[in-house]
């Protein structure tokens, strides 16, 4: 018999889960790269993505906005909801998906046009001509992205002429004005000097207040730092997912105290 208690809980999980998987695998032709993945990514929490090259990461959040899918040779199976929607269902538009989860890759690809257009590139497919509104959108996204007042007086220059890790947070900034629910980070400041990389932290700590965001890292440091959630992916499968804090003080599978202690990966 079900207990309510656990019933209660399971509808908690489910108002707050920003995405949930179930039983979800994916093959890159023979290759079964990830193998009955089952979890609940929750709203305004950063969810980091751990474990050894090759074991799953990068395609389990590719997954999430179907980006994967641009690959030849993909099968998935299972399901993944997004708010309670299945991604694939006939009626959800991958358009629809990628505006609301949105992506930000290992090394800064900023479009070789100015930093105002970098920004305005997204709302103009979008549909949005008024110079106005863009002139809006442009400060908003970059003020977010805690890069305005850098580059402020030089938003007609182009974005080359830019840090790495000014690029980057442009890269982030372009991906806030579409206005996505979530941001997908696939090891953001691996290409980045320490420098570079706290300020990249930070900024992802205080997007998380309107945003959710889901991060690969290589970083354990980065990991224990920045994310409220970690989840240790093996060979294509979860082996633990749970509060950061408890993951790397008291894991319960011994592999993961092998991951994180450096005995493998």
């Amino acid at each position: 018999m079900e207990n309510p208690g656990e019933r209660q809980n399971l509808h908690s999980i489910e108002r707050i889960s920003v995405f949930r998987t179930n039983h979800f695998n994916l093959w890159y032709g023979k290759h079964h790269a990830l193998k009955e993945i089952n979890l609940a990514i929750n709203e305004n929490e950063v969810t980091a993505i751990i474990g050894p090259s090759g074991c799953g990461k990068s395609t389990f959040i590719k997954s999430l906005n179907r980006m994967v899918e641009l690959v030849p040779a993909v099968k998935t199976g299972g399901e993944i909801f997004y708010r309670g929607r299945n991604i694939f269902d006939e009626g959800f538009e991958v358009e629809e998906l990628r505006t609301k989860v949105g992506m930000v890759f290992q090394k800064p690809n900023p479009f070789p046009k100015s930093i105002y257009d970098n920004i305005a590139y997204g709302p103009r497919i979008h549909g949005i001509k008024n110079k106005k509104i863009l002139d809006e959108i442009v400060e908003k996204s970059l003020r977010k992205a805690a890069i305005w007042e850098e580059v402020k007086d030089r938003l007609h220059h182009n974005a080359y002429g830019l840090s790495g890790g000014q690029q980057q947070r442009l890269c982030i900034a372009r991906c806030l004005a579409i206005e996505p629910d979530v941001i997908l980070m696939d090891e953001p400041t691996s290409a980045l000097d320490p420098i570079s990389t706290l300020k990249i932290e930070q900024l992802i700590l205080e997007l998380k207040k309107n945003y959710s965001i889901i991060i690969v890292t290589h970083n354990m440091q980065q990991a224990a730092r920045i994310s409220d959630k970690t989840a240790f992916f093996l060979n294509g499968e979860v082996v633990e997912y749970g509060r950061t804090e408890q993951i790397f003080s008291t894991p319960k599978d011994q592999r993961t105290q092998d991951y994180i202690s450096g005995r493998f990966g």
